[in-house]
């Protein structure tokens, strides 16, 4: 079992990334988030869970406990699958997607690519008293503990920025989409805002 990697990333793809340790390149899927981390030729750490199916190993990474954590809890809904999982963190951080869950808010859930609104009632249904732990601690006034009084729309912006920028986009560029998407469309969370990035700057 392949618990974490820790070495030079070498490639950085839209889904997946190579790091080397000790001369050998592991190849994981993993969300935009993840992979906004990474710098080409800097050394970084990723936790990894590793799928083995009939058709082959599959590796999967992660840029915290927090995140593997809930693909694994994930894959103990029945007919939810990796790819699922892995496209659930795509879209939401484990805290979003713990809250929508507990919330039982099917509509929020069924935003994730190839949920539906039975997969999305039965997350909920096998999910809801598993993911206590990890929801967002609350302050008194309702902001979560620790969270700056920074604009959502602010703070989701640098973030996908500096995301884009991992995976090898300009800073100039991937500011200039990124502003444009945020005045266009300002109640953009930072998933959604990645993903339409990513996908205009595809089209360049």
């Amino acid at each position: 079992m392949i618990d974490s990697l820790n070495g030079e990333v070498l490639t950085i793809g839209l889904d997946h990334a190579v790091i080397e340790c000790s001369g050998v390149g592991y190849r994981f899927l993993a969300t935009p988030q993840t992979l906004g981390g990474l710098v080409r030729g800097e050394t970084r750490r990723v936790m990894t869970s590793m799928v083995v199916k009939d058709d082959g190993v599959t590796l999967y990474g992660f840029g915290d406990n927090e995140s593997r954590e809930m693909f694994h809890k994930l894959q103990t809904v029945t007919g939810l699958g990796p790819k699922l999982a892995i496209a659930a963190l795509s879209v939401f951080e484990p805290g979003e997607l713990s809250t929508h869950i507990a919330n039982g808010d099917a509509k929020k859930v069924q935003t994730i690519p190839g949920v539906g609104k039975k997969m999305a009632e039965r997350m909920i249904l096998e999910l809801k008293d598993k993911v206590e732990a990890m929801l967002p601690a609350q302050s008194p006034n309702g902001v979560g503990a620790g969270t700056a009084a920074k604009p959502a729309t602010t703070y989701a912006s640098e973030q996908v920025v500096e995301a884009l920028v991992g995976l090898g986009f300009p800073e100039r560029t991937a500011q200039s989409v990124v502003d444009q998407l945020t005045t266009d469309q300002p109640d953009l969370d930072a998933s959604a805002l990645l993903r339409q990035a990513l996908t205009h700057l595809g089209k360049k």
